[in-house]
């Protein structure tokens, strides 16, 4: 969808008497997206790192032949692993520019009708935690690496007999920020006699599905209607403002997708490469002889609590001579990771107590020397137990959670890290890489390692960190 408003901006450029008609119109839209002239004021807009985009907008844009795109929108005020849990969806048809809408609704709708013989085991904490005995559409995105969510998206949709399935060429998935920050630049949307606007958007949209379409009596069904008629106000008013902003447009979909907002995956090889070239993909990063440190959450019954939450991840770092790797060094590596939830909200329509499911993916060969904070259940005494397994490259470690509103809860994991890691030190250099969830908007951020200098930042995007060893 983006793509195609980017698309139109450039074709309005030109038509408006950048160049002259008569040059134009002898050309198709495809040769006009290769053309010098128009290569070259897309550089010039958008900078020359942005080059490689004449070899994916064709593509996109049905060119080279016709797309079919599953929009997955996901809510990140109820987080999942692979961005938010997924409330509605789309599938649109491109060809040569041209955009179809096949159908938009929530995914409530195709999850109630899975035939009764289509029974995919789910994730056991998803069994466990909601009650779930088979793996609907809706929970499909549980891997912290979009590409594995996305087929796993694709895998369920079609045992589900969503329309299209065997066509979809692409997986591009949304968070509610971007609307927010797109209404930042566009304004009042109004549809139905509801004015949304950039800071009540997310909450409006809920409130409408939740409760507001019994006001209005309607039937549960009818609950996601007003989704069409909004998207489709957006878009309009977008569209108008975009004409004359199209590069900030694009260089705000851009950094949202940096900050793993929105999500792209191909099914073509050598697209899905592009898109990881350009860091749109959503990946969970190979690391080889650094360490590494991802913490994912997930939300599991906890309504739209997400919003209320506020995260600070301490990474501690020491070195254990009972762990010896070298005769010149003092140990082994030792790692604490622990997690601080803290529950601004209260009680209501959209928020309630927090229960997660926390994972941390760190170094494949880390061994768990100890945790804390793991519960069996809410409102439970009892310490949970860890469950850990190895994915994406990986080891990981995962515990469930609860923080009741007004409260804090800390969730930590100490382990072992492998020697590969540890022998970094050799070099008096200690790198990790720390990849920010997908959907989250940020999180407090401090590494605290007793052979360097302490850091605190706010991430809110992949960054690698380095430390000299003092």
């Amino acid at each position: 969808m983006f793509k195609k408003i980017f698309f139109l901006l450039v074709l309005a450029l030109i038509a408006i008497g950048v160049v002259g008609y008569r040059w134009v119109k002898n050309l198709t839209p495809e040769k006009l997206l290769q053309s010098n002239f128009v290569q070259g004021e897309i550089k010039k807009q958008l900078g020359d790192e942005n080059g490689d985009l004449m070899k994916l907008l064709p593509r996109f844009l049905g060119f080279t032949k016709p797309m079919t795109y599953l929009f997955l929108f996901e809510n990140n005020t109820e987080l999942r692993p692979g961005g938010g849990f997924i409330g509605s969806y789309a599938v649109i048809k491109v060809d040569k520019g041209k955009t179809d809408l096949v159908i938009l609704e929530g995914t409530e709708k195709i999850d109630r009708n899975t035939p009764k013989d289509w029974k995919p085991e789910p994730p056991i904490q998803i069994k466990r935690h909601l009650g779930m005995g088979k793996w609907f559409f809706r929970d499909a995105n549980w891997s912290p690496d979009f590409a594995v969510s996305a087929k796993k998206a694709l895998e369920l949709y079609k045992g589900e007999n969503g329309l299209e399935a065997d066509n979809i060429d692409m997986v591009i998935a949304f968070t509610p920020t971007v609307l927010e920050k797109f209404m930042e630049k566009i304004g009042t949307v109004s549809v139905e006699g509801i004015d949304f606007t950039a800071k009540n958007v997310t909450e409006k949209l809920e409130w409408e599905v939740e409760y507001g379409y019994d006001e209005k009596g309607l039937a549960f069904r009818q609950r996601k209607d007003i989704m069409r008629p909004f998207f489709w106000a957006l878009m309009q008013k977008l569209k108008l403002d975009a004409l004359s902003h199209w590069a900030d447009y694009f260089k705000l979909a851009d950094e949202l997708t940096r900050r793993k907002q929105i999500m792209f995956y191909s099914k073509d090889v050598e697209a899905q490469k592009d898109l990881l070239t350009r860091g749109w993909a959503g990946e969970v990063k190979t690391v080889t002889s650094t360490d590494y440190l991802l913490w994912v959450d997930a939300n599991l019954a906890s309504l739209k609590t997400d919003h209320a939450i506020k995260r600070n991840l301490k990474y501690t770092l020491t070195q254990d001579k009972s762990f010896d790797v070298t005769q010149d060094k003092d140990g082994r590596l030792v790692a604490t990771v622990e997690m601080t939830y803290k529950h601004t909200g209260v009680f209501d329509w959209r928020t309630t107590r927090y229960r997660t499911y926390a994972r941390v993916y760190v170094p494949s060969g880390a061994k768990l020397l100890s945790y804390d904070g793991a519960m069996k259940w809410d409102r439970t005494a009892g310490k949970g137990e860890v469950d850990q397994g190895e994915e994406l490259g990986k080891h990981w470690f995962g515990a469930f959670i609860a923080i009741e509103p007004g409260k804090t809860g800390k969730l930590s994991f100490t382990y072992l890290l492998p020697e590969i890691v540890s022998s970094q030190l050799k070099n008096s250099l200690y790198t990790i890489l720390v990849q920010k969830q997908l959907g989250l908007t940020e999180m407090g951020l401090t590494i605290e390692p007793k052979f360097g200098t302490t850091t605190s930042t706010i991430l809110q995007t992949d960054k690698e960190f380095k430390f000299y060893v003092d």
